[in-house]
């Protein structure tokens, strides 16, 4: 039996074999891949655009430097388009992701915005980045982290293809620990989200992984653990809105 198969991880509550999980992320993805920014609303209660905003504010690209930026996970580019606008003439993002139809939605909006000459497109995997070594200034990846069935492998190719002094940012949800509060986010993410991800899209499933997905995650303190044995240095985490989600940060010194 094969090491993917005879390990196993979690989808959700669900424990599936590790060979198995890739697929049935991809499935939940081609299934809400036009409706995936309308998902995040739902799923933060429309904070996740000022919490891309924070993320990209903290990845501060250069307005007259050259900024080579990848984006893994991203396929409808919007953490891509944010960056490109924060950015200068010089800064280009290739936006990396596994699965084709998040893909199709990016390349469609950055022809439709004027960002085609800025941003490029490429089908790969997280665990398998198809760059070279030290090739990028910076790397973010919002909201994709957890559904990565290696994250470890992910964090060394982030590290990899970083150069020198490039910034390592990971934007993700987190299970909320604070009282009270952690009683009425669960609540909402339960009951809520999956019939109103179904209301909208006809299928409450893939926002039931999602939510599921979340209380798998690392907490944020072992997640940051996980950055520094991947060889990243000041590694740190931010809070957002009372522990809903978190900026994580790690540098290639």
């Amino acid at each position: 039996m094969s090491q993917g198969q005879s390990e196993t991880t979690h989808f959700g509550f669900a424990s599936v074999p590790l060979g198995e999980k890739q697929a049935k992320v991809d499935d939940v993805f081609h299934k809400v891949a036009s409706r995936y920014d309308l998902m995040n609303d739902l799923m933060s209660a429309g904070l996740h655009r000022a919490w891309k905003a924070t993320l990209v504010a903290m990845l501060r690209p250069p307005k007259s430097a050259p900024f080579a930026h990848l984006d893994v996970a991203g396929g409808t580019g919007d953490v891509a388009f944010r960056v490109l606008d924060a950015g200068g003439p010089k800064t280009k993002v290739t936006v990396l992701d596994i699965n084709a139809s998040m893909l199709g939605v990016g390349s469609e909006r950055a022809e439709a915005g004027g960002y085609s000459d800025r941003a490029q497109f490429i089908e790969g995997n997280a665990e398998e980045l198809p760059f070279a070594d030290r090739s990028f200034d910076g790397y973010t990846i919002a909201f994709g982290i957890r559904n990565v069935p290696r994250i470890e492998k992910a964090l060394a190719e982030a590290y990899r293809v970083l150069k020198r002094g490039g910034r390592f940012l990971c934007l993700e949800f987190a299970a909320v620990e604070m009282p009270v509060f952690d009683r009425i986010y669960d609540a909402y993410s339960f009951n809520i989200i999956p019939p109103m991800g179904r209301m909208i899209t006809g299928d409450g499933e893939p926002y039931r992984y999602l939510v599921e997905s979340i209380r798998q995650f690392p907490r944020p303190d072992a997640f940051s653990e996980m950055i520094r044995q991947a060889g990243f240095a000041r590694v740190s985490h931010r809070s957002l809105t009372g522990g809903i989600a978190n900026i994580h940060s790690g540098w290639k010194l």
